[in-house]
Formats: structure tokens, sequence, C-alpha cells
């Protein structure tokens, strides 16, 4: 759904997890969330009785949700289904766009995690959501490819930590080479994963 197809509502959390990226929680002040979403400030009241702190946790469950969703379409992509292809998709994802556009962005959900998430109860619990979500649909799809049940949940914990620091070092060092190495590394302890 392009943005302009949006509601008010909807364009205003989707603004949120945008400046999240970018800025923390800080750069996603009400008044800035207003304007990149081209809805009247009054609105945020209005959709939002709960202020920033309510704001702030729907943008991050609609990145949780986003990550999540974006599993079955790496997998639907993947020539050969094989997990450390999968890890490498969801890799790709990130240096394809900091080769396009630098290193500003991250991971929402990281952002709020690292700035609020030991303040705003509502916070802490909407990341613990969302990586929750992000980490049943790579368990899931690993599953599908083969990967026991019992080791699908700790492999997709590996896969989205490991994705989550490697973005991190990423952005400081604004190099992609972790993110690679992160790929190359993991890539065959995932596939040894799956039953022969």
């Amino acid at each position: 759904m392009a943005v302009s197809e949006r509601g008010p509502r909807e364009r205003m959390v989707f603004s949120a997890a945008q400046l999240m990226r970018r800025g923390g929680v800080a750069a996603a002040g009400m008044r800035d969330v207003a304007v990149r979403a081209e809805a009247p400030r009054g609105s945020l009241q209005h959709y939002f009785p709960g202020g920033k702190d309510q704001l702030v946790a729907e943008a991050v469950g609609w990145a949780g949700r986003y990550a999540s969703r974006r599993v079955a379409r790496f997998v639907a992509a993947l020539p050969e289904p094989v997990p450390s292809a999968l890890f490498a998709a969801m890799v790709e994802q990130w240096t394809v766009e900091y080769g396009a556009e630098g290193f500003a962005a991250g991971c929402p959900v990281a952002a709020a995690t690292v700035d609020h998430a030991d303040s705003t109860a509502s916070t802490r619990e909407a990341a613990s959501d969302a990586f929750g979500a992000w980490t049943r649909a790579v368990g899931e799809a690993l599953v599908g490819m083969g990967v026991p049940q019992e080791r699908s949940r700790p492999l997709s914990t590996l896969m989205i930590s490991t994705l989550e620091g490697a973005i991190l070092l990423a952005r400081a060092e604004r190099d992609t080479r972790a993110l690679t190495t992160a790929a190359a590394e993991l890539g065959p302890l995932l596939d040894a994963a799956v039953r022969a």
C-alpha cells in the first residue's frame, strides 16, 4: 500500500516508525510526525489519546508486523529455500539500502528498545511483541525448510539478534562488512540444522 493510500492514522504510525529509524524515539516528535504524515496536528490527540507513548508503541508494532510479513516474501523469492538463503535475503535488504541511501537508518524496534523501553512499559511490551512476532515468522519459515521444530526458535533468535547487531556495526563503521560477514559465517550453521 502506497503512503498516499493510507488513512491519516496509518500515515502517522508509519511516519513515526520512519522517523525512529533515523533518529530514535526523540526524532518522532508529535509535530514532526504530523508534518511528515501530512495530517492535521489536532488529529494526533484524536487518534493517539495516550500521546507519544501510544504512538511509539504502535509504530513499534507496525515495524514488527512489517518484518514478520517480509519473511514470507523473502522465502517466496528464494530460488532455493534453505536457511542460509533466507538469512542472506534478510541481510541483503540492509546492504542494498545502505549502498543506495547511506547508513542513517536502522530498525525502529531496536531504536525504541534502546531509547525508551526501560522507561515506558508500553514501548518495552511493544518491542517484545514485535521481536516475538518476527522470531515466530522466521522460525516457521525454518521449519518449512526442514529445520526441526525444537531448533527453529533458537535459530530464529540467533538470526535476528545477529542481524540487529550487524546493523549496529554497519551504521557505526559506515560499512556493510559486518552484514556480509554475518551472512557468510552464519549460513553454514543454519543449513546444518536442516534434517538430512
